[in-house]
């Protein structure tokens, strides 16, 4: 017999003991319960991520700077949030526990976390508001009833719009100008998601964009990840709008590596459904709130009292 992660085995069909949430230390254990919750097939749909970018950059850290009095807080799209993460969207959370994205939002609410709610959501948006005591935005596709859904989440109470671009070959097929015409007369500030390129950042804001995603719609093998891109995009839009990133964060130390290379926020989304697959609501509160904490631990570690202590200064980057 040997000691599985969360439970004796002796090589017989055993359902192993799941650990309670408050046991967990980081992130990537959620995952690991998540994987042993759900079939193989739902679990895929969270699972992996490109990490080889990060593990890329170390830091330089400052010595005798006070950090007592650390602070997280960051101003993203005229709103205060208590720390620059954000649950990012994710659809037919149903799908990874019965609660769907009713737990998530519960969750979220009670770590103080902005959700991005996903126009594929499986629980209506109105219900969602209603339940909600965090900020919502909403995402939406630039395809279809994309104005209808997203009026629907404006009356709702959704606080900003954040419009997918299709990922290539599809975005040819659809104008910038249909985008702004999505975008026309909104009012809150639209954000577009699915940029990885300065000249498309550039575009996004001359149609009237308020904010950016930076984001690869899940990655290509042999392209370069949204973290890697970043600096270049934040160059590029020159502070005239919010500039945030996705793709493959896992540790508070890889949001402070977002900061320091220019982002405003950061969403977060797989991780998040681990904690729901495997704890419901507490787990999304858990997931969010160990990355809060690492945020600042991670601060406080390299002497950044506030977010803009965090610059490029603090980094190396190691080549391939």
């Amino acid at each position: 017999m040997s000691w599985s992660l969360f439970g004796l085995q002796d090589g017989k069909t055993q359902k192993p003991r799941l650990p309670r949430f408050q046991e967990l230390v980081n992130v990537l254990e959620f995952q690991d319960v998540a994987k042993l919750v759900l079939d193989a097939s739902v679990y895929s749909t969270i699972a992996g991520g490109d990490r080889a970018a990060f593990d890329r950059m170390t830091f330089r850290p400052r010595l005798l700077v006070p950090t007592l009095d650390l602070d997280l807080g960051a101003e993203l799209l005229g709103a205060p949030h208590v720390a620059p993460i954000i649950v990012g969207p994710v659809g037919d959370q149903r799908r990874f526990h019965p609660d769907g994205e009713l737990a998530t939002i519960r969750g979220a609410s009670a770590a103080q976390a902005a959700v991005v709610v996903s126009s594929r959501s499986s629980v209506p948006i109105a219900e969602l508001a209603a339940q909600a005591k965090t900020p919502l935005w909403f995402a939406a596709y630039a395809e279809g009833d994309a104005r209808g859904q997203i009026d629907r989440a404006l009356t709702a109470g959704c606080k900003v719009i954040c419009l997918t671009a299709p990922s290539m070959p599809a975005r040819a097929t659809i104008p910038w100008k249909t985008i702004a015409a999505i975008g026309k007369g909104l009012d809150a500030p639209l954000v577009i998601k699915g940029v990885m390129s300065p000249e498309d950042a550039k575009t996004a804001i001359n149609e009237g964009a308020k904010g950016i995603v930076v984001s690869d719609h899940g990655a290509a093998a042999g392209k370069p990840s949204p973290i890697e891109v970043l600096p270049t995009i934040v160059d590029a839009v020159s502070g005239k709008a919010a500039v945030l990133v996705d793709g493959s964060f896992r540790r508070g130390s890889d949001v402070v590596k977002a900061l320091a290379l220019g982002a405003q926020g950061v969403l977060v989304s797989r991780p998040v459904m681990w904690g729901l697959a495997a704890y419901g609501a507490d787990g999304v509160q858990a997931v969010v709130e160990l990355l809060q904490s690492d945020l600042g631990r991670n601060m406080g570690a390299l002497g950044a009292p506030n977010l803009k202590a965090l610059t490029r200064s603090l980094l190396r980057m190691h080549r391939r």
